[in-house]
């Protein structure tokens, strides 16, 4: 990693072979290769991989002019076609234009500070039942994969507060088959060689069969709400949507594009909260000190009592150490953007039809912004350390005005389940395991998680 310096060479071009990119791709994946790339071409790296040609965006300065000041130049346009084909349709992440304006006046009330407070109760009883399990399998030294664990949890509240889910069966099944579809379109995306979508593959059948369930899912849902009169609707957010008109036509969401919202919210809500809080637990694992001084700011305040949202404005060492987890273990730790016409970059040409790539987790250890940056230090995070940073050069929900609208739901949903677990449960890496931090759409370690559980004392 850079330490004190980042290469400056604008003029430089990285274009390996196909068959080298290829042996690169397998030998260091994605993140690393990305990596690799930033530490020898420096914050505006000029890559041509095979027919793409496209520029690395790691330096702040960058990240705002892509994002905020010149953002209308860098719109979500091919790069996304086979997100929007094959997982979200035009859902709020991969639609465009007036269609994603509108349905974000939309939906923005929904996801305020204030509005997701109502879903607490929701987080709490679905840490609970984590809780509960984790209480019989505390003390038999048997490790459990923890990010399964963790979707687990992140799965039951994104189904019950999007749909009001009561079957556990329906949960599991729903949740087996978005994440089959996430994993399908993440290898689609990172592979140098798409095979045609008709071959009957053992992928390909796994993708339409789940993508099938999903659909049918939703469909009888809202064929179910509808039967209903209105006030029996429950209190939930397909509820929200459906009821949700616009103020300028009065025009309500169709049945696609509610089915579309709801697979988004349940992609990015669930596995993107569930890969921080797994990096949570291994940055403490990793750091007792940290460890130590987050329970001790736990227990006085919670005690026995689950927590309320006057609770958690008393916690700010824990969400300090959620944001270091956000920080080093971004969910999305690479994003993408399509340069719609030429523009410039430090004097660099970013021509149009082009793509640029903001690398959260490369910013996010930029030695002039972070000294130090491979140590966790949830002290980054005070509200004077935090003021005097450059505004951008933390980035992990995007930035502007496309940043993640579920931004609030997943802090405040972390900050709850962290605030619950972590004074009763001391989680510890299996013996001899060394994670290994790859990006498969989201951040994960290629290797799994396994931790060992036991109780506080």
């Amino acid at each position: 990693m850079p330490t004190t310096s980042v290469p400056t060479n604008h003029d430089a071009v990285y274009a390996p072979s196909v068959p080298e990119l290829i042996r690169q791709m397998r030998r260091k994946g994605q993140l690393g290769f990305f990596m690799d790339a930033w530490r020898d071409y420096g914050d505006l790296a000029h890559l041509k991989l095979g027919p793409r040609e496209l520029f690395l965006v790691v330096h702040p300065d960058h990240v705002r002019r892509v994002n905020v000041s010149h953002a209308d130049n860098y719109d979500k346009l091919e790069t996304y076609e086979g997100v929007r084909e094959l997982l979200l349709g035009d859902g709020l992440v991969a639609s465009r234009g007036e269609l994603w304006r509108r349905q974000r006046r939309l939906m923005a009330p929904f996801f305020t500070p204030r509005a997701i407070e109502q879903y607490l109760p929701v987080f709490v009883a679905d840490t609970e039942a984590l809780l509960d399990r984790w209480t019989r399998l505390a003390g038999q030294g048997l490790p459990i994969e923890l990010g399964d664990e963790m979707m687990l949890v992140t799965a039951a509240v994104i189904l019950h507060t999007m749909f009001s889910t009561e079957s556990s069966d329906d949960m599991l099944e729903i949740k087996a088959a978005v994440e089959t579809m996430i994993r399908y379109v993440a290898s689609d995306q990172q592979s140098p060689v798409q095979l045609p979508r008709w071959l009957p593959t053992p992928a390909n059948r796994r993708y339409f069969k789940a993508s099938e369930l999903v659909h049918r899912y939703i469909a009888a849902l809202l064929a179910q709400r509808r039967s209903l009169p209105q006030d029996q609707w429950p209190d939930d957010l397909l509820t929200k949507l459906m009821l949700a008109r616009d103020e300028q036509t009065g025009e309500a969401m169709s049945d696609a594009l509610l089915r579309d919202e709801s697979i988004t919210i349940f992609f990015a809500g669930h596995e993107t909260t569930a890969r921080t809080l797994t990096f949570l637990f291994y940055a403490l694992a990793q750091n007792p000190d940290v460890e130590q001084r987050t329970v001790a700011e736990i227990t006085p305040v919670l005690g026995d009592r689950t927590p309320t949202v006057e609770d958690l404005k008393r916690l700010p060492y824990t969400l300090q150490v959620i944001k270091e987890t956000l920080r080093l273990y971004p969910a999305a730790p690479i994003y993408a953007r399509d340069v719609v016409a030429d523009d410039q970059m430090d004097g660099v040409r970013i021509p149009g039809g082009t793509r640029v790539i903001p690398f959260p987790y490369a910013t996010h250890r930029h030695p002039d912004f972070w000294p130090d940056s491979e140590r966790f230090d949830p002290e980054r995070w005070t509200a004077q350390a935090e003021a005097a940073r450059h505004p951008y050069a933390f980035h992990p929900f995007a930035a502007g005005k496309r940043i993640c609208l579920g931004n609030n739901f997943s802090l405040l949903e972390t900050h709850v389940i962290a605030a619950m677990l972590i004074p009763r449960f001391q989680l510890r890496l299996k013996p001899g395991h060394q994670p290994q931090v790859v990006m498969e759409g989201t951040i994960a370690s290629k290797n799994g998680m396994p931790m060992v559980i036991n109780k506080r004392l």
